[in-house]
């Protein structure tokens, strides 16, 4: 007997997708330190890039965006785990998430670019949906 393709893939994808959450939050806030770190710091006139670039001052004039980047962060990562989440619990709105959250996710270069070809190769075709309605646990 020959299982169907979304359901032999649907546990993988939503683990995936829990993964790449924790991946999204652990990298944001790595770099955001990171960022904060290094480029936060005063640039006086013996570094070599100094005032004359418009270096000087407390710190860099685009950091007032970095709690704008942390809570952007903090929400895709969110998004991802509540997809994840509704792809492992077979939510019937889980499908139409995954796709989109899928494309979505194709802009991020290497591992969202993987993890969307695959969520859209398991639950785009119209016979995924049919496949996904018959094993979705209703609302």
């Amino acid at each position: 007997m020959i299982v169907p393709r979304v359901q032999r893939h649907l546990q993988t994808l939503g683990t995936l997708w829990c993964a790449y959450a924790v991946y999204r939050v652990v990298t944001g806030f790595i770099g955001a330190f990171f960022v904060r770190a290094f480029m936060g710091r005063r640039f006086d006139g013996n570094w070599p890039f100094g005032r004359h670039m418009g270096w000087g001052g407390p710190a860099m004039p685009w950091m007032h965006l970095m709690p704008f980047i942390i809570t952007f962060t903090l929400i895709a990562g969110l998004f991802a785990v509540f997809v994840g989440y509704s792809l492992l619990t077979r939510r019937s709105f889980g499908r139409i998430l995954g796709i989109v959250a899928g494309i979505l996710v194709l802009f991020k270069p290497v591992l969202g670019t993987a993890l969307g070809i695959y969520t859209l190769w398991v639950l785009a075709p119209t016979v995924s949906g049919l496949e996904y309605d018959s094993i979705a646990e209703p609302d």
